[in-house]
């Protein structure tokens, strides 16, 4: 017997389960990172057979994970509206977008350092629109032409994780982390008016 192709609604439906699978690993690991996978089904509202056809070992479901980082950062980047308004001020929106996306990113970056380069052609769309948008802040004269977009890059995701983890040591609310880490990004890459 021949299988048909999926319809359009089937397709929906394995894309909403495999997000709602995905969204619920990130609350469940970034509590325990070895809970039980029966646990992320729990969440996710299938049955561990369901997640199983989704992602058939744990660590199919963690190197998704990282992709599912990568789409986060892109709808984040696209609500950011990074080509209107000045270059700072797109600037400023993007990182507090970033900003919410702080258990996934944890998560699939695993406490990793990684020092093999940098490879223009791994780069995602949202990678490319803030070196875009670091260019254009350079011409608009909003950002100091001293700070390269590659630069800004390291700085934005240095940045993030001070004001991920200032809430915990400093045991701030959420909202101050927030506030201090755009203070000092705009600081540091914003380009004083000119008189």
């Amino acid at each position: 017997m021949v299988k048909s192709a999926p319809t359009e609604e089937e397709t929906r439906t394995r894309a909403r389960t495999r997000r709602a699978i995905l969204e619920a690993a990130v609350d469940v690991l970034t509590e325990n990172r070895s809970a039980p996978l029966s646990r992320v089904a729990t969440r996710a509202g299938v049955a561990r057979s369901t997640l199983q056809r989704y992602f058939p070992e744990r660590a199919d479901l963690v190197a998704a994970l990282e992709g599912y980082a990568n789409e986060l950062a892109d709808e984040a980047t696209a609500r950011a509206r990074t080509t209107e308004g000045t270059a700072i001020e797109a600037f400023s929106r993007l990182a507090s977008e970033y900003f919410g996306l702080i258990k996934v990113i944890m998560l699939s970056v695993g406490g990793e350092e990684t020092t093999d380069g940098h490879d223009e052609e791994q780069c995602g769309p949202s990678d490319l629109a803030l070196y875009e948008l670091i260019e254009r802040g350079h011409e608009d004269g909003t950002i100091d032409p001293r700070v390269t977009p590659l630069w800004a890059q390291q700085h934005l995701w240095a940045t993030l994780y001070a004001g991920w983890t200032y809430t915990g040591v400093a045991k701030v609310p959420v909202f101050e982390a927030h506030n201090m880490c755009l203070l000092s990004l705009v600081k540091a890459v914003g380009r004083e008016p000119r008189a």
